[in-house]
């Protein structure tokens, strides 16, 4: 069966991943879930991913992050679905936990957290909130 949102399905495997208290996990890779892992590990969220490109399809792997023996990523949820876009101007941009959290923004200067598309004066659809 065909997956109707990988985007949510990477960050539902990251959820999961960290309250299973793995190391890393797995996805199946693609330009857009690379470019939203490149604005969480800027963020702080991950340490890191690579592409492993062993078998016929590639993979990312993605390096989760840990604070005291708690994850980093406290809260990671979609907000522009398949069923229902949402998109915001770069004044109307949410800010989430008064500015603690990120909001991920596919902008036509590419995949941005919420600082950057307001410092660029450049809005899109939000993809997801993190914090």
């Amino acid at each position: 069966m065909a997956m109707t949102d990988p985007l949510g399905d990477m960050l539902t495997r990251i959820r999961n991943g960290q309250q299973a208290k793995k190391d890393s996990v797995l996805s199946p890779a693609s330009k857009l879930r690379s470019h939203v892992l490149e604005v969480l590990q800027r963020e702080g969220y991950i340490r890191g991913f690579s592409e492993d490109a062993t078998g016929a399809h590639p993979q990312l792997r993605i390096e989760l992050k840990y604070f005291e023996g708690q994850p980093a990523i406290k809260h990671v949820a979609r907000v522009s679905k398949p069923g229902r876009r949402v998109y915001s101007g770069s004044k109307e941009l949410p800010v989430i936990r008064n500015g603690l959290g990120i909001t991920i923004v596919s902008t036509p200067r590419g995949v941005l957290s919420d600082a950057e598309a307001r410092a660029a004066n450049v809005g899109g659809e939000v993809l997801a909130e993190v914090f």
